[in-house]
């Protein structure tokens, strides 16, 4: 499978894979918390760099929900200016777009 395809029914493990490697290829650097247990709760799952952008990105399912601490993150970053997005499977022609 290529980056450019996503299956349906993808857990957020696999997308958060798929997103990485599509980065990756694309000349993005990334950063993921892999294990947050003692991390600030709803900071989002990836922080993507490529000059001169950043971009936060907290990962779904198709059917995942954000927690109440996910959304005020997002919206926190998304005053201060930054590029912050919810991103799940189903959107991923836009996720694409975003990496290119």
């Amino acid at each position: 499978m290529t980056f450019l395809d996503t299956p349906s029914r993808q857990t957020e493990k696999q997308f958060m894979s798929q997103v990485i490697r599509a980065a990756k290829v694309l000349g993005w650097a990334h950063y993921h918390t892999h294990n947050s247990q003692k991390s600030e709760a709803g900071f989002p799952d990836l922080v993507l760099t490529r000059r001169p952008r950043v971009i936060f990105a907290e990962l779904k399912s198709d059917r995942g929900v954000l927690t109440a601490e996910q959304r005020a993150w997002i919206d926190e970053l998304r005053a201060c200016g930054q590029e912050a997005y919810v991103w799940k499977p189903k959107y991923w022609s836009a996720v694409e777009k975003l990496l290119r």
